[in-house]
This record gives C-alpha cells, sequence and structure tokens, in this order.
C-alpha cells in the first residue's frame, strides 16, 4: 500500500491534477509529423546517392530516435515535476560530466571541426543536446532557492556566471558556439524569470558580447559567416557557398513551392539538407505559405508555454516552463535565420524537425515537463 501511494505520487496521479495542455500536445504532434515528411523528402536524394543507396535512410532513423523521444516524452509528462527539485545539483554535475565526455580519446566523435560528438555502442550522441535540459533543470531549482538574494552580487550574478561561465568554456573548447547561444541567451531569460536584475542582465550580456566578439575574431572560420551575413557574395563559391544555396532555395520557392519531392537543391547543391539546412527545402518545396505555419506553430508554442508558466503552481514550475519554451523558440529563430541570412549560420539544428536523436530525444523530454507542469497549473474553481 506505501509503494503504490509513492509510486502515484511520482507518477502524478493525486488529488489537483487536471488534464494537460492538449493544444500544446496536438500542435507539437503536427510540427513532429511535418517534420517527418520533410525530411524523408529532403534527405532522399543524399542518403541515396551519395551516402547509403537507401532512400529512406535517414528516415526510418530519424524514426528511431523518434521513439524514444516518445518514451521520453511520456515518462517526463507523467512524472511530477517537482521531484527533479531535489537533484538540482547532480543536474549541473551531469552537464559537465557530459560536456566533458567529448574529449575522452575513443568515445569522442569528430565532424568537421567541431568534437561534440560521443560514440556509444555504435550510435552517435551529441552531449550538449541534453546539457540545454539538465542545465536549466539547474538553473530553476537554484534561482527558486535563492530568489530572495538576487539582489546580492554575492549570492546571485557571482554563482551564476561562474557556473554558466564554466558551461560555456567547455562549449567553446569543442567548439560548438550554436547550441552555447541558445544555452546562454536561455539562461539570461530564467535568470530575469526567476528575479534577476536587468542591472545585472545587461552587465553579464554586455561582457558576453565583448567576449563573443573577441572570439570571432580568433578563429578565421567564425569571422568569415560574419562577412556572409554581411555580404553573401563575399566568397559564393567558398565559405558562403551554404548561405547563398540557402538563399536560392528559398526564394525559388514562392509562394505556393515547387511541390512536395520537387526540391532541386536537394540533387547535391544544399549542404546538409537532413540537419540545419532543412528549412530551406521545406521552403523550396512547401513554399511561403507553409514556411510561415512553421513559423506559426514555434510561436504558439511560446504562446502556450507563457500560459502554462504564468499559471505554474510555484516558481520552480514557472521558470522551467519559460525556460523550455524559449530554448525551442530561440532555437528555431537561431536555425531560420542563418538559413534566410538574417544571423550567422551556427549548424543547430531546426527543433522537432532536423535529422538528430540526440536533439528530438532531448526536446521531447523537455516537452514531457512542460506537459507535466501544464497538468498542475492554477485553475479558477
Amino acid at each position: 500500500m506505501v509503494f503504490k501511494k509513492k509510486l502515484k505520487k511520482i507518477l502524478g496521479r493525486k488529488v489537483g491534477y487536471h488534464e494537460p495542455d492538449n493544444a500544446l500536445m496536438i500542435v507539437v504532434g503536427v510540427i513532429l509529423l511535418f517534420g517527418l515528411v520533410s525530411l524523408s523528402s529532403a534527405s532522399a536524394v543524399v542518403a541515396y546517392y551519395d551516402k547509403f543507396g537507401d532512400a529512406y535512410y535517414y528516415f526510418k532513423h530519424q524514426l528511431v530516435g523518434l521513439s524514444f523521444g516518445l518514451v521520453a516524452f511520456i515518462f517526463f509528462s507523467r512524472v511530477d515535476y517537482h521531484i527533479w527539485r531535489k537533484y538540482a545539483f547532480w543536474f549541473l554535475v551531469g552537464s559537465i560530466v557530459l560536456l566533458l565526455l567529448v574529449f575522452i580519446p575513443g568515445l569522442s566523435a569528430h565532424y568537421g571541426k567541431a568534437r561534440s560528438w560521443i560514440n556509444v555502442f555504435g550510435f552517435s550522441l551529441q552531449p550538449a543536446e541534453f546539457v540545454k535540459l539538465s542545465f536549466l533543470l539547474y538553473l530553476a531549482a537554484w534561482l527558486e532557492t535563492r530568489k530572495k538574494n538576487l539582489s546580492d552580487i554575492a549570492q546571485s550574478i557571482g554563482p551564476f556566471v561562474a557556473v554558466l561561465g564554466l558551461i560555456s568554456f567547455l562549449m567553446i573548447l569543442q567548439p560548438d558556439i550554436g547550441t552555447l547561444s541558445i544555452i546562454a541567451i536561455t539562461s539570461l531569460i530564467v535568470y530575469f524569470v526567476g528575479g534577476g536584475k536587468i542591472k545585472h542582465i545587461i552587465i553579464i550580456g554586455v561582457f558576453g558580447l565583448l567576449a563573443f566578439a573577441l572570439m570571432v575574431q580568433m578563429k578565421d572560420y567564425q569571422h568569415d559567416r560574419f562577412k556572409c551575413l554581411l555580404d553573401p557574395n563575399y566568397d559564393k563559391k567558398g565559405v558562403c557557398y551554404q548561405v547563398n544555396q540557402s538563399l536560392i532555395a528559398v526564394g525559388s520557392g514562392g509562394i505556393t513551392g515547387r511541390g512536395l519531392g520537387a526540391s532541386r537543391q536537394k540533387y547535391m547543391y544544399l549542404p546538409e539538407v537532413s540537419g540545419d539546412s532543412i528549412f530551406a527545402i521545406i521552403a523550396e518545396e512547401t513554399g511561403m505559405i507553409f514556411s510561415v505555419l512553421l513559423i506559426a506553430g514555434f510561436s504558439f508554442i511560446f504562446y502556450r508555454g507563457f500560459l502554462i508558466a504564468r499559471k505554474a503552481p510555484d516558481d520552480f514550475g514557472r521558470i522551467l516552463a519559460i525556460g523550455i519554451v524559449s530554448w525551442i523558440v530561440i532555437q528555431a529563430i537561431i536555425n531560420i535565420g542563418g538559413i534566410i541570412n538574417v544571423m550567422p549560420m551556427t549548424g543547430v539544428p531546426l527543433p522537432l524537425i532536423s535529422y538528430g536523436g540526440s536533439s528530438i530525444l532531448a526536446t521531447l523530454a523537455a516537452i514531457g515537463i512542460l506537459v507535466n507542469i501544464s497538468k498542475q497549473t492554477r485553475v479558477r474553481n
């Protein structure tokens, strides 16, 4: 009997729970289905002719990743989110350990200039994707406990900068500036939502931008990305090639698109069609209408998350809800912004759509937590 009571408490079957945010889950489900269709079309050519001799290779592997992601979603949506507060410190330790794994010989996997992956039993995992969630869980719990002391530098901005600086340092070593940008911006947002002072955020932001500018100047390939942002014709066949091909794909889609499966850029013209460039293929094949609807879908996720945060029963849930939807939307903005050349290309995946098991697993786990919070929001009697 005692065991059953504890199990019910963990799974969230207790008085005060109500129906989850069904609108949120429906939109997430629609984006996932749209993403599978888009990935199947975008990756077919490169998967068959250039990589594996199987047009559905990426699609089938994405289904595996999605299966694990759905299991994670169900688990986290049913476990009372309050339980994660108890393990806040270990989430910080876990974040650091995950980022250190990529430097272990024999475990680390290199792709291009970055060493952001590890090989485990034949599978490639990107630890930084899971750090987005584990570090967010730590920050939400930390901010809740420090709420009354956030005006004290020694109790607020000092420790916050220290832990964020450590995470940033490990990510710069990889280097993974795109994921670092997502984590850093999300961290500042939750710091503000948790009660942090605006002047502290401005100070952190200024020093962060200065450090980022210095880092860009030190790395030629990162400097080149900003040159491409300012002038896509700077090196059309070299460092700006992906930007130009993305713009061609988006522009040729027009209002209604060429038609599903009719992309020309996926025929080995545009790199990374299954990953960070997939939005360009979506725009080419489905046009501006569906592209705008997809952006509206991400905006709706943020809106529902904002409502959940506003009605959350405690500060921990409020901070977590805002952090999760901020992470998803910021990542979508960075990805799409790079494709249409209003931001530098950073190589981050489009949430819920781009190929990658680590990304979809971490994102669906986070959405599961968000759904669990929505079950416990305050309701009017």
